[in-house]
């Protein structure tokens, strides 16, 4: 009986320390910071009018308690909390109202104040969501990482491939932006899932079930050196397009799933 009160116990406490947490109550965003910032050009009446309610918000779409984005203006939703060693996974779709461009993203290891990226987010990793890009890595101010691309067949790209050369990307080595190994987006009004996996200096996009990048050696360059970027707290843009989270969940991971380092 006591070895099962062990393994029961033991069982719990790992269900505590790895299991899933869901990002949303499914209530209101109290678990999270607000920041407006920069208007978006051509729409700069609608900034002025802008609130944080406004930008982000709770509503229902279909029967179902939904994080309501409006697009309208260059925002964040930001983690109170930062994470380290996780699994996140997200459920979102576009709505039908565009400011420019369907554009947001989903910005990881976060760190620092709020406007030190584009006058309106936190310098860090991001994954982006923006349509047509879904899967992109782009480096905000002083982050830095390493992943294996090709040139695309125009030469202006650098595109993700597991049998690519290892090559460093930041503001100064070959430009922020990388770009996904394939089209994984679903059509505009269907959902899409992303299942961002962090694990050390390592990150894995899969997009709607399909691996779609890994960046290794994530670091925040600070005196002109490298430090290592692990951790950090989770943005979700405003942006340009109205969009929809119907899921936000995150759970603790002791390595990345072998599947997607091969």
């Amino acid at each position: 009986m006591k070895n099962l009160l062990l393994v029961f116990t033991f069982c719990f406490l790992s269900t505590i320390t790895f299991g899933q947490k869901s990002l949303f109550n499914g209530k209101n965003l109290k678990n999270w910071d607000i920041f407006l910032g920069s208007p978006i050009t051509g729409f700069e009446e609608l900034a002025k009018k802008a609130t944080p309610a406004s930008t982000y918000s709770v509503t229902e779409l279909n029967g179902q308690k939904v994080i309501h984005i409006s697009g309208d203006i260059f925002a964040s939703l930001a983690t109170k909390a930062e994470y380290e060693n996780y699994h996140l996974h997200l459920e979102y779709k576009w709505g039908e109202k565009v400011y420019g461009k369907r554009n947001s993203g989903l910005l990881y290891h976060s760190f620092g104040p709020f406007g030190a990226a584009f006058g309106t987010w936190m310098a860090t990793i991001e994954h982006q969501l923006m349509h047509e890009s879904m899967g992109d890595t782009y480096l905000m101010a002083n982050t830095y990482c390493e992943t294996k691309v090709v040139k695309s067949d125009d030469g202006k790209n650098y595109i993700y491939s597991p049998e690519g050369q290892s090559t460093s990307f930041s503001e100064k080595d070959n430009g922020r932006s990388i770009k996904k190994a394939k089209d994984a987006e679903m059509p505009l009004g269907e959902w899409n899932t992303v299942d961002l996996y962090c694990f050390g200096q390592t990150s894995v996009h899969v997009d709607n079930g399909q691996l779609v990048m890994v960046n290794t050696n994530c670091s925040k360059v600070e005196n002109g050196l490298k430090v290592p970027l692990t951790k950090g707290k989770i943005q979700i843009q405003s942006e340009g397009g109205e969009f929809f989270i119907r899921k936000i969940e995150i759970e603790k991971i002791k390595g990345i799933p072998a599947e997607y380092l091969k």
